[in-house]
């Protein structure tokens, strides 16, 4: 019989060890998607942590060339599945950049009261998936009761629920239906009361607080370093916000509050996102007030049957619910792009999980994964 002393006393011999690899995912519910993370771990403490995409990749780029104009709004609403209509301006604003095309002012004010109310969408997923991920179930019901109702407005105008397919090259798809501002004002107003149940519910919760305060810390330095942006670069102090910075379609001419924090932990990022959420509604207030002072006019632009961009080359980036999208389009006056190059924000927000999670317990992995609020599919594209 072998005896062994471990780790009693200085002079005790203690018994090698190594570090463990761990595989988070690909399929792995706490991965909300398939995104695998390759961990080495030290006991339960995080060594070194490596994201590995992929596994969703589908050549949207590749496909972008051999598509016309629009189809490629088609493909570019489904990279970001929670941001479809989003994700169709970046591509659309492009075409008109290199046609020397102005949309009709009622074109672009509905474009931004969409953009802001597939935003509120976006935003109540996280806020309600969120919490489910550190164990409370509660919040997500009372999120997907405010998604269904900004839902039912989105899903009238357009036919869809997340691949809207309105935006046109030179505005919209048709005109706004009757009597529909008025229940999207109706929804706002609703959707604003509701909102402080879902805060009082989640945001001061002592478990909730405890789980997300301090934990997860992104840096400055890193967010410039990684190219991090939207809610989780403002969430650690960076006040930028192409809504106010760079403005596109009708934010030029409306107060867009620009949320900031400064602990850069996971509560930063989800009281940012609450109150980013407050703020959009607001913006679709102002929106639906601007649309109905308009007078009867046009919402799109008369196109030929083939449309063919002008030879050239320009970047569109467009403030995204998760961050900076930007499409870099290159033409050379066909009606397919020459290239048509996709900046996604989720990309660099899930890169610079190898900064932030070592160092972390593997309970707290989850917190951080899903306090980054990416979506896979806008990662691989």
């Amino acid at each position: 019989m072998t005896e062994r002393v471990v780790g009693i006393g200085a002079g005790a011999k203690e018994l090698a060890t190594e570090d463990m690899i761990l595989n988070i995912g690909p399929q792995h519910p706490s991965t909300h998607g398939v995104l695998r993370l390759r961990l080495t771990l030290d006991g339960e403490r995080i060594a070194t942590a490596e994201p590995i995409i992929g596994y969703m990749h589908r050549g949207a780029e590749k496909l972008f060339e051999v598509r016309d104009y629009r189809q490629i709004i088609m493909l570019a609403n489904r990279h970001d599945w929670l941001s479809g209509f989003a994700n169709e301006l970046g591509v659309v604003i492009a075409a008109e950049r290199l046609l020397g095309m102005e949309p009709p002012v009622r074109a672009v004010w509905a474009r931004t009261l969409l953009a802001e109310l597939n935003r509120v969408l976006n935003h109540l997923m996280f806020l309600g998936s969120y919490p489910l991920e550190l164990g409370a179930m509660t919040p997500l019901f009372y999120a997907f009761n405010e998604r269904e109702r900004v839902q039912a407005v989105m899903e009238e105008i357009s036919g869809g629920r997340m691949h809207y397919m309105f935006n046109r090259v030179g505005g919209l798809k048709e005109d706004l239906p009757l009597g529909w501002l008025d229940r999207v004002s109706e929804t706002v107003a609703e959707t604003r009361r509701r909102v402080p149940d879902i805060e009082n519910l989640i945001l001061h919760n002592e478990i909730f607080i405890a789980r997300t305060k301090g934990v997860g810390v992104l840096t400055r330095e890193q967010i410039m370093q990684y190219g991090v942006s939207g809610p989780i670069a403002r969430a650690s102090g960076v006040d930028f916000d192409l809504r106010r910075d760079d403005p596109y379609l009708a934010y030029p001419e409306l107060p867009v509050t620009v949320v900031t924090r400064d602990a850069g932990d996971c509560h930063a990022r989800f009281a940012v996102l609450l109150d980013q959420l407050k703020v959009s509604l607001d913006l679709a207030d102002a929106c639906v007030e601007r649309l109905r002072s308009l007078p009867p006019g046009p919402i799109n632009q008369r196109l030929p049957k083939v449309l063919k961009v002008p030879e050239g080359h320009t970047y569109a980036w467009t403030e995204n619910p998760l961050g900076i999208n930007g499409y870099y389009l290159v033409s050379k006056g066909d009606k397919t792009p020459w290239r048509l190059k996709l900046r996604s924000a989720s990309y660099s927000n899930v890169q610079v999980l190898r900064e932030m999670l070592p160092g972390h317990l593997v309970a707290d992995m989850v917190a951080i994964l899903g306090s980054m609020f990416f979506v896979v599919g806008d990662i691989d594209r």
